[in-house]
């Protein structure tokens, strides 16, 4: 015998489906292994949904060190195909703990903004980058004045939107960082 789930049943069953995976990969994660690259992708109170696993799809594919969660809770890691599995992820309450962390690491940090002035194009990153990512909405959780050492960066555009969904803007990022390196 069947039974029928109401709308609102069923999005209760599907969220929890979604904690029940998410909390399996977590604990996956501890057993998860830097990839072949020293960049670190820090993801600042990104909406939980679909574009945190994206780019855990490409930091896998690129070989990031890691990807650091700041304010983000649980989320789907089903479109990540495996790669929340992979890739070694720190969770943070506030950029200024990831910030502490990164740069007691000698990482060199990146704030990437559709505004800023200097380009993608015209950096030579350092080996140990960190690429910061903000709410498509809100932009970065933090002030720029109060970390005046954190390199903001935008990618030309030449269309009419004002900017690029984060997860294609990430995939870009990781790409340069490797293109550069590797040439």
């Amino acid at each position: 015998m069947t039974e029928k789930l109401s709308a609102r049943q069923l999005r209760k069953r599907r969220h929890e489906q979604m904690l029940r995976a998410y909390e399996k990969n977590r604990r996956r994660n501890l057993l998860a292994q830097p990839g072949a690259h020293d960049f670190v992708v820090v993801l600042d109170h990104l909406k939980a949904g679909y574009n945190v696993p994206k780019i855990f799809r490409s930091a896998e594919a690129f070989g990031a060190r890691e990807v650091q969660l700041i304010g983000i809770g649980p989320f789907d890691p089903s479109p990540a195909k495996g790669a929340f599995r992979q890739v070694p992820a720190r969770f943070y309450d506030t950029f200024a703990e990831s910030y502490q962390n990164l740069s007691g690491r000698g990482y060199t940090l990146y704030a990437l903004s559709p505004e800023d002035s200097h380009s993608l194009r015209e950096e030579c990153f350092p080996a140990k980058s960190a690429f910061i990512f903000g709410h498509e909405e809100m932009g970065l959780s933090f002030s720029a004045d109060d970390y005046p050492s954190v390199r903001r960066l935008h990618i030309p555009q030449y269309g009419r939107v004002e900017s690029l969904n984060v997860s294609i803007v990430a995939s870009i990022v990781m790409y340069e960082y490797t293109r550069q390196l590797q040439a």
